[in-house]
């Protein structure tokens, strides 16, 4: 698969008048134009526009076709799990995932995903020194810097972060690096790259391990409760037609465990509990 080199993004332009279509509307439905490719991606993910309506946006489009073969996850399979993550974003009113949809597109069917602007001052990983953090800081754990030395990795004590935290651990997020946080001038925060989530077996690596152990917010247990009522709702609905019915069941158990236990998950020792590498 070829594409012109990657260009510079750009974020919604206004809707014209009488014309309004929700971005997820937008992005299934509009005309999608390639831009170029963003290499870094470590499968095939193509910059974007979409148009409908006199609306455009930028987005991201990952066709099926150029995914690259896991050993742990069936081959094919992560647009749908992309997709299926903002199913259950939305589900929790958080609205911690862009808009996201399977469409085809110039290269087959894919997910289609509204393109984040980024804040760039905005700080939520940080190396330091020491063994504790300072006070508006939970710790990661310890990563070495070079010439012998280790630092303390730690991410913000943010509220956005925490109901992060609490999305993958519903979602068995496998891949939660720093820089698939995207923090946005407006205060908002997205999570993206959920490619490798779903999986029926424990496989949570994430870096948002500050409040492991810690009991869970009232906001965050209403939270799982509504998601464990939409399961066998529509929602289970939504999914069925994204995963299987084994990652399914598999969802609603970590969902009823996090409600038996009142906590955040702590790291298991069957599996690495940070990604690589973890920014």
């Amino acid at each position: 698969m070829s594409a012109p080199e990657r260009i510079p993004p750009r974020g919604l332009t206004p809707p014209a008048a009488g014309a309004d279509p929700h971005p997820a509307e937008l992005l299934a439905r509009g005309e999608l134009t390639v831009r170029g490719r963003i290499r870094e991606a470590s499968n095939a993910a193509l910059f974007c526009t979409v148009a409908l309506d006199g609306r455009t946006a930028s987005c991201v489009y990952k066709p099926v076709a150029g995914e690259r073969p896991l050993w742990d996850f069936p081959d094919g399979t992560l647009a749908g799990r992309e997709v299926a993550a903002y199913a259950v974003s939305e589900a929790t009113g958080w609205g911690l995932v862009p808009p996201t949809v399977l469409r085809d597109g110039p290269y087959g069917e894919g997910m289609c995903q509204l393109w984040i602007d980024v804040h760039a001052e905005a700080e939520l990983l940080a190396l330091v020194d020491g063994e504790e953090p300072e006070p508006g800081w939970k710790a990661i754990g310890f990563a070495e810097v070079g010439e012998g030395r280790t630092a303390l990795l730690v991410h913000a004590d943010d509220e956005r972060l925490r109901r992060l935290a609490v999305l993958d651990a519903v979602i068995n997020n496998a891949d939660r690096k720093g820089g698939h946080l995207l923090p946005t001038a407006d205060g908002r925060l997205y999570g993206i790259d959920h490619g490798v989530t779903f999986n029926a077996e424990d496989k949570l690596r994430t870096l948002l391990w500050g409040w492991a152990g810690e009991p869970l917010t009232p906001e965050a247990v209403d939270v799982l409760r509504e998601l464990r009522a939409a399961l066998d709702a529509e929602l289970g609905e939504r999914l069925a037609t994204l995963i299987t019915a084994a990652e399914i069941d598999a969802t609603r158990a970590r969902v009823e465990a996090l409600l038996t236990s009142g906590t955040h998950p702590e790291p298991g020792g069957d599996w690495p509990a940070i990604p690589w590498p973890p920014v």
